[in-house]
């Protein structure tokens, strides 16, 4: 049913293109001219103008061959985490990496190769479906920029799926937090550090107060929080009169957030008001969390898929968020699908072939189960 020898060809052109965010164009040309080949309906958004890119989502479409099957989507980013434009390939036994020196782009060509071996097959075998999307998004690795710009009505599809989360294959992602980002900046007083400090407010302080009575780390089992950066001062012989830092809370629940957040920024205001100093803080939503039981219709289609070829199904829960927690806020139910990508975001990143054969495999399974 999957040509292997063609997925894995594939996924190896495809970790050799650099494309870090802003920079897809050349992943979306090559599946663009694959796609259109299959006959399938190509069309480019908006995305890039609103991300700064060059160039926007790419939306595939294949028309039903059979009626009164569900219309669903499968979605992966063609951005990496950095760019990798010196990428070399190792290859050990059935897995494949690179030398060390650099990502080797699993994260997302291990969505982006199955799926499109998965539409070749469907296609070439003239198996029975409905209609089927194919979303290939920009800008996911800084701040899920692509799917927040995709327009809604291009979606035909009542649900769909994310190639996006790692082993096993069968996995399938039912829980995923909201997320708030949040600038602040500390001003206090700048004064001689050696001749009168007494006369300035050091920003540093302010800020060391206000972190060491924050609550930050695992919270609880589905709420973290963190500080990310802190940047500030000018010299060691000048009180710090300014600090900026950003940081970040994550939670399953809203609720939970929310108090979270309060409490970052009342903790920052009282260490401000303690020294005399100002401060603002600038919150922000990244995205919104999701959660689905194991009886909501597409939580229910991939695990029938994953089961007509004989893989056990397991549910998580994870931390992070994905371009499944905006296609949900947009009204797209949607869930994430482990694939073969590991140890991403590091030069350690890896892929099974074996994991990238059945990722493809569970791609045209549910696609077969949609028509039912």
């Amino acid at each position: 049913m999957i040509n292997s020898d063609r997925l894995i060809a594939t996924f190896l052109d495809l970790c050799r293109i650099n494309s870090p965010a802003r920079h897809e164009r050349p992943v979306a040309e090559y599946l663009r001219a694959r796609l259109e080949r299959l006959g399938l309906q190509c069309l480019q958004d908006r995305a890039g103008e609103a991300t700064g890119g060059d160039t926007g989502n790419l939306i595939a479409t294949l028309p039903a061959n059979v009626s009164g099957a569900r219309p669903i989507f499968f979605a992966a980013h063609m951005d990496t985490v950095e760019p990798n434009p010196d990428v070399q390939i190792v290859t050990e036994g059935r897995e494949i990496r690179s030398d060390g020196n650099s990502i080797l782009g699993a994260d997302d060509r291990a969505g982006i190769a199955p799926l499109l071996e998965a539409l070749e097959a469907i296609v070439e075998q003239g198996m029975p479906h409905g209609e089927v999307q194919a979303i290939f998004t920009v800008c996911e690795e800084v701040g899920l920029l692509g799917a927040k710009a995709l327009e809604r009505d291009l979606v035909h599809a009542a649900f769909g799926f994310v190639l996006d989360s790692g082993p096993p294959v069968g996995s399938i992602v039912i829980r995923a937090p909201w997320q708030d980002s949040m600038t602040v900046t500390i001003t206090g007083k700048p004064a001689h550090a050696g001749a009168e400090p007494e006369k300035g407010i050091s920003a540093i302080q302010v800020a060391a107060r206000a972190i060491d009575r924050m609550k930050l780390g695992r919270l609880d089992p589905e709420t973290t929080a963190n500080i990310g950066t802190i940047h500030g001062g000018e010299a060691t012989n000048i009180v710090c009169p300014r600090v900026v830092l950003e940081a970040e809370a994550r939670s399953g629940d809203n609720a939970k957030l929310q108090e979270q957040v309060s409490h970052m920024v009342a903790s920052f205001e009282q260490a401000a008001a303690y020294y005399g100093a100002q401060v603002s803080v600038a919150v922000e939503p990244q995205y919104e969390g999701y959660s689905f039981s194991e009886t909501d219709p597409v939580v229910a289609l991939a695990a029938a898929g994953i089961g007509r070829i004989g893989l056990p199904v397991v549910y998580k829960a994870v931390g992070g968020g994905s371009d499944a927690n905006v296609f949900n806020a947009k009204g797209l139910p949607t869930c994430v699908l482990g694939t073969a990508m590991k140890n991403v975001h590091t030069h350690a990143e890896c892929a099974s072939m074996d994991d990238l054969i059945q990722t493809a495999e569970v791609v045209v399974a549910i696609v077969q189960e949609a028509t039912r």
